[in-house]
C-alpha cells in the first residue's frame, strides 16, 4: 500500500512531527510505502532550487499514485498545501485519514466552555474549515491522536 503523508514541512516542529509519525507508521505496519514530501530532496532541499511547477508535478504524481492520504489538520488553519492535497485526493477518489490533534477540541461537555460560545471572542474551541474537513469525511475519517491514526491505517491496509 502506498500512502501520501500531507503536512506543512517548513518549521523544525513540523519537520520533526512528520518524521516521528512516519517512522512510527513504518515500524508498526510492515510493507507500507509512505511518501513524505520532506524526504524528497529533489524538490524540498531548501538550499537548492525547485520552482512551483516542479514541486506541484512531483508531489501530485506521488499523491495521485497513492492508495491512501494522511492529512495533518493542525495549526492556526489547515496548511494551504495540505488543503490542496485534500482537494486533489477527493477529486481522484483516494481515501483519506485526517489527523487533528489540537487540544482545544477537548471539553465538549464542559458547560462553561459551551456557554462561552455565546460571548464575542470567547470561543474555547478551535475551528477547522468545514468544506475541507467534509471532503475528508466523504472519503475517509478524521482521528485525533497518533494511536488512532495507526489503527485507522491498519484498517485500510487489511
Amino acid at each position: 500500500m502506498k500512502i501520501y503523508f500531507a503536512n506543512g514541512l517548513f518549521s523544525q516542529a513540523d519537520f520533526d512531527f512528520n518524521a516521528n509519525i512516519v517512522a512510527q507508521l513504518r515500524s508498526e505496519i510492515p510493507g507500507i510505502n509512505i511518501y513524505l514530501p520532506q524526504e524528497n530532496a529533489a524538490i524540498n532541499d531548501k538550499q537548492a532550487y525547485a520552482d512551483s511547477k516542479m514541486i506541484a508535478l512531483a508531489d501530485t504524481d506521488e499523491l495521485v499514485g497513492s492508495d491512501l492520504v494522511i492529512a495533518v489538520l493542525d495549526g492556526i488553519s489547515i496548511d494551504a498545501g495540505v488543503a490542496s492535497e485534500i482537494g486533489v485526493a477527493y477529486a481522484k477518489g483516494i481515501p483519506m485519514i485526517g489527523l487533528y490533534t489540537d487540544s482545544r477540541q477537548q471539553g465538549a461537555t464542559n458547560s462553561k466552555k459551551l456557554a462561552a460560545l455565546a460571548t464575542i471572542a470567547e470561543n474555547q474551541f478551535h475551528y477547522l474549515n468545514l468544506y475541507t474537513t467534509g471532503l475528508i469525511k466523504l472519503n475517509g475519517t478524521i482521528v485525533n491522536n497518533v494511536p488512532a491514526l495507526v489503527a485507522a491505517v491498519k484498517e485500510y491496509v487489511k
